[in-house]
C-alpha cells in the first residue's frame, strides 16, 4: 500500500483516472445513466442515476480492482494477490485477477452476504472468512500476505483504486453536461474520493457529497476532524459500508475539495431499493441506493438542481430483497 499522504496533498489526480479509463476501456462496461419522470417530481431536481450495480461483478469495485492489478509489474503479478472485503470488493478482485491470470485470496467477513461470497468463490479465488466485529480485517489480510508473498490491494485506501473508482464519474460527465451536485455512497472513501477528482477535472463548481449509514459517523467524524477517526462496526442494512473508518487517502481528497458527508438511515434505504425495482425496474443492494436514498429522503435537499448519483452496487441477497420487497420487518438476514 502506499505511504498516507501528507495533509492537503491527495495522491490522485485527473491524469490519473483518465489513465486508469484507458486501461478499462473494453474491459470495464460502460455504465448507462439512468433518468426517471418519477423522481424528478418528488425530488423537484432532474436526477441523472450512474447504474453502476450494472457493472461487471455487480458493482463499481471493478474499476478500482482492475486498475490496480493491471498497474502491477509481472513479478507482482506472479506473486498472487490478496484483499479483505465485506464482499463487492473482494468479488471484484477475485474476477480482475482472473482476467489477468493473476491467483487472488479474498479474506471476508464469515456472515458477508452468501450470495457475495458464493460469487466470490466462483471466480476462483480462495476465501478466508473472519469475525467482522472481533476480528481486525487489515491484520488478517496482512497475514496472509506475509505468508503467501502476495501483493495487498486495498479495497479503498490505494491510489490505483481510487483512480479507477473515479472512472464512473468521468463517464457519468461525458455522457450529461453541467451537473450542479455529484452524490455517492462512501464506505471506506474510494469511490468518492475517485469521483471527487474526477467529476472536479470537468465541472470545477460542482459540489461533492458523499452519504454514509446513520448509524455509522466515520466518514463524517473524520471529515469534521480533518483526520481519520476509527468507529464501531454499525448495526445497518447497508453492509458496503460498515468499514470502522475511513482511508487516508480518500479523507486527503476530502479535505483537498471540501466534499461533504451526510447520514441517511435504514427506513430510507429500504424504501429507495423498493422504489428502483418497483417503479424503475432496477435491482440495487443497499449500499447501492444510500446515495439516492439521502435525496429521496430530503436528508439532502436537491430541488431546482441537476443531481448525478451513483448506484454503486446491484448484489443483493434474495431473501433481503424479498423482505423489504413485501415490506416484512427487518431481522438479521438484513441488520448487521
Amino acid at each position: 500500500m502506499t505511504a498516507p499522504p501528507a495533509a492537503g496533498a491527495p495522491a490522485v489526480d485527473a491524469d490519473d483516472v483518465h489513465r486508469a479509463a484507458r486501461r478499462l476501456d473494453g474491459v470495464a462496461h460502460r455504465t448507462p445513466v439512468l433518468t426517471s419522470s418519477t423522481l424528478d417530481a418528488a425530488t423537484g431536481a432532474r436526477l441523472f442515476l450512474k447504474a453502476e450495480h450494472l457493472q461487471r461483478i455487480g458493482a463499481f469495485k471493478f474499476r478500482g480492482a482492475y486498475n490496480a492489478i493491471s498497474s502491477l509489474t509481472p513479478e507482482e503479478r506472479a506473486r498472487g494477490v490478496v484483499t479483505f472485503s465485506s464482499g463487492n470488493h473482494g468479488q471484484a478482485v477475485a474476477r480482475a485477477a482472473a482476467l489477468l491470470g493473476v491467483g487472488a485470496t479474498v479474506v471476508m467477513p464469515a456472515d458477508a452476504p452468501p450470495v457475495k461470497l458464493a460469487a466470490t468463490r466462483g471466480y476462483d479465488a480462495e476465501v478466508v472468512t473472519f469475525d467482522r466485529y472481533r476480528d481486525d480485517r487489515h491484520a488478517v489480510a496482512e497475514a496472509v500476505q506475509r505468508e503467501r508473498g502476495a501483493v495487498l490491494v486495498p479495497p479503498y485506501d490505494d491510489p490505483t483504486v481510487i483512480a479507477g473508482q473515479g472512472t464512473a464519474a468521468l463517464e457519468l460527465l461525458e455522457d450529461v453536461d453541467d451537473l450542479d451536485l455529484l452524490v455517492t455512497p462512501v464506505g471506506g472513501g474510494g469511490l468518492l474520493a475517485g469521483c471527487a477528482v474526477a467529476a472536479r477535472s470537468r465541472e470545477p463548481g460542482i459540489e461533492l457529497v458523499g452519504v454514509e449509514p446513520g448509524a455509522r459517523h466515520a466518514a463524517r467524524n473524520a471529515v469534521a476532524a480533518g483526520h481519520v477517526v476509527e468507529g464501531e462496526i454499525p448495526v445497518t442494512i447497508c453492509d458496503g459500508q460498515q468499514s470502522r473508518s475511513i482511508g487516508e487517502h480518500p479523507l486527503a481528497v476530502f479535505v483537498h475539495f471540501g466534499v461533504r458527508v451526510v447520514g441517511v438511515d435504514d427506513d430510507a434505504v429500504r424504501e429507495t431499493v423498493r422504489t428502483l425495482a418497483l417503479r424503475c425496474k432496477q435491482v440495487v443492494e443497499p449500499s447501492g441506493a444510500s446515495a439516492l436514498a439521502a435525496v429521496l429522503s430530503g436528508a439532502l435537499p436537491v430541488a431546482g438542481r441537476r443531481v448525478g448519483v451513483i448506484l454503486s452496487g446491484g448484489n443483493i441477497a434474495p431473501e433481503v430483497l424479498a423482505g423489504i420487497l413485501t415490506g416484512a420487518a427487518p431481522d438479521d438476514a438484513e441488520r448487521r
